[in-house]
C-alpha cells in the first residue's frame, strides 16, 4: 500500500458518508461474502494468527486483557473489536494504537473498487458495512507485520464476518439471552451460534456457562476434535480464587480467569510467560466498564456498559458497593436500546439510585422515553426516587461538566454502549467528535 497522505476533514466526511450509506443497506449475516471478499484481497487474515472471541458478555474485555498480556510479551498486537465507543478507527488497533482517519479513507480507497468486482459478478451480494472494517483489520494487521490479532466476533459467530478466520484458539466467554431475534431464543441455541466459531482441531477455551450452554459448546467441540479447556473446571467456583485485573467487578475476575487460560493455551506459541499474563491483567485498560473519572468540578462520574440481563446482574453488585463506599445513592443517567434489555437494567438501577436521568442514544433502536418510563418498578417511586428524561448534550454542557447534583453528588452512566460513547465524547472532546453513525451491533 502507498504511504498514507495528508486527509482533510472533508475527505474523511465524505468516506463516513459511504461507509454509512453501506451501513443503511442494514445487517446481512453469513460469511460467504466475507470469504469472497478476502480472497480477492489476497487472503489477509491468513497472514497473522488470531485469537478468536465470541460470548454474550465479556468477550471485548476478554479480548482486551488477551492483547496487553501479548504486549507484554513484547508482541505486536492487533485488536479488532465493536462497536467503537467514539470514533470508528478504535475498532481496528495496533498495540493500542487505532486507525487513524487517513489510513480509513485510503482503505476504503483500496477497498470500493474490489468490492465493486464482488458487487457486479453477484448483485446485491456486495461486502457490507462490517465486512469492509472487517477487511480493514485484517490488512491493517498484516502490514503493520503484526506478531498476534485478537479478533472479537460482532455478534453470534457462526455467521459472523471474522469467521473465516482459522485461529490458534477459540474463546467462548459467557453465553446469555440477548440479539434473541437472531440468535435464537433459548441459551442452548445461542451457545449453538456463538460455538460456530469452533474449527476442527482447534482448542476452545470456556468461560462459566450455563449447564445447557455448556453441554452444547462441548457436544460442537468433541464432534470436531477441538481440545476443550473450561475455566469452571480449572479455576473451581469461588470468584474470590479468580486472577484480579485491573478492571473492576467480580465479572472481570472471570473475564481475567477466561483470558488467562486462553493464555496458557498459546503460551508456547506466542513466547507467554506466566509474568506476561500478570503483567497483562495489571495493566489492561477497556474504556465503558465500570471506567471511573472525574468531572472538572471533582465529582467522581462512573460509566459501565450494561445493555442486557446478564450485564444487569453484574452492575447490581457494582451500584451496590458504589452505594456503601461513598455514603450515598448515585445519580443514574442511563439509556437501552430494547425493552427486552431496559427491564432487568432498570429494576437494578432503581434500587439503587437516587435520581434516573433517562437518555435516548442517537441510535434508530433506542427504547422511547415511554417504554423506559413504564419499565421503572413503583418502589422507586415509593422510596422518594426521582424520575426524569434528558437529554445528553444538555445533562452533559461541556468537557469535563455535568449539569447534574450537588457537590457531593456521584453520577453513574449505564446501559447502551452507545450512550457511553456519546457521552464520553462530551466529556472528552479530545476523543474526537462522536461518529454514532457508523455503529452497528
Amino acid at each position: 500500500m502507498n504511504p498514507v497522505p495528508f486527509v482533510s476533514a472533508e475527505n474523511y466526511a465524505a468516506v463516513c458518508e459511504r461507509l454509512y450509506a453501506m451501513k443503511a443497506r442494514g445487517v446481512s449475516f453469513g460469511i460467504d461474502r466475507m470469504r469472497a471478499f478476502a480472497a480477492a484481497l489476497g487472503h489477509p487474515e491468513r497472514a497473522v494468527p488470531a485469537l478468536h472471541i465470541a460470548g454474550t458478555n465479556g468477550k471485548g474485555s476478554v479480548a482486551a486483557m488477551l492483547a496487553a498480556m501479548l504486549r507484554a510479551a513484547g508482541k505486536r498486537t492487533g485488536l479488532y473489536t465493536s462497536p467503537h465507543l467514539v470514533r470508528l478507527g478504535e475498532r481496528v488497533q495496533v498495540d493500542g494504537a487505532p486507525l487513524t482517519e487517513a489510513e480509513i479513507v485510503a482503505y476504503v480507497a483500496e477497498l470500493e473498487p474490489r468490492a465493486a468486482e464482488l458487487e457486479r459478478g453477484t448483485p446485491g451480494e456486495g461486502p457490507s458495512f462490517f465486512e469492509f472494517m472487517t477487511a480493514m483489520a485484517f490488512l491493517q494487521f498484516a502490514r503493520r507485520g503484526c506478531d498476534a490479532a485478537v479478533v472479537e466476533v460482532g455478534l453470534g459467530g457462526r455467521l459472523d464476518a471474522t469467521n473465516i478466520l482459522t485461529p490458534a484458539v477459540s474463546v467462548i466467554t459467557s453465553i446469555g439471552l440477548d440479539h434473541c431475534e437472531i440468535l435464537g431464543d433459548t441459551v442452548e441455541k445461542i451457545a449453538a451460534e456463538k460455538a460456530g466459531i469452533i474449527k476442527p482441531g482447534v482448542p476452545v477455551v470456556m468461560g462459566r456457562l450455563p449447564a445447557g450452554a455448556e453441554a452444547v459448546v462441548r457436544a460442537i467441540a468433541a464432534e470436531r476434535g477441538a481440545p476443550l479447556r473450561s475455566v469452571r473446571a480449572e479455576f473451581g467456583e469461588d470468584l474470590s480464587a479468580y486472577p484480579r485485573p485491573a478492571l473492576e467487578g467480580d465479572y472481570q475476575r472471570l473475564n481475567a480467569a477466561t483470558a488467562t487460560l486462553a493464555a496458557r493455551v498459546v503460551a508456547e506459541r506466542f513466547g507467554l510467560t506466566d509474568a506476561h499474563i500478570a503483567r497483562g491483567l495489571a495493566e489492561v485498560s477497556w474504556p465503558g466498564r465500570w471506567q471511573r473519572a472525574r468531572l472538572a468540578d471533582g465529582r467522581l462520574i462512573v460509566l459501565d456498559a450494561s445493555h442486557n440481563p446478564e450485564g444487569a446482574e453484574a452492575l447490581d453488585g457494582l451500584l451496590a458497593r458504589l452505594v456503601a463506599e461513598t455514603g450515598r445513592a448515585p445519580i443514574v443517567v442511563t439509556g437501552v436500546l430494547g425493552v427486552a434489555r431496559a427491564r432487568p437494567l432498570l429494576e437494578v438501577v432503581s434500587r439503587h439510585a437516587a435520581e434516573i436521568h433517562l437518555a435516548r442514544p442517537q441510535q434508530a433502536r433506542a427504547s422511547s422515553f415511554e417504554e423506559l418510563e413504564a419499565l421503572v418498578p413503583p418502589a422507586f417511586f415509593v422510596r422518594g426516587g426521582r424520575l426524569a428524561r434528558g437529554a445528553v448534550e444538555t445533562l452533559f454542557p461541556g468537557p469535563g461538566r455535568c449539569a447534574l447534583g450537588g457537590a457531593q453528588d456521584v453520577i453513574v452512566v449505564t446501559g447502551s454502549i452507545y450512550l457511553l460513547g456519546e457521552v464520553l465524547a462530551r466529556l472528552e472532546p479530545e476523543r474526537g467528535r462522536g461518529e454514532q453513525r457508523l455503529q452497528d451491533f
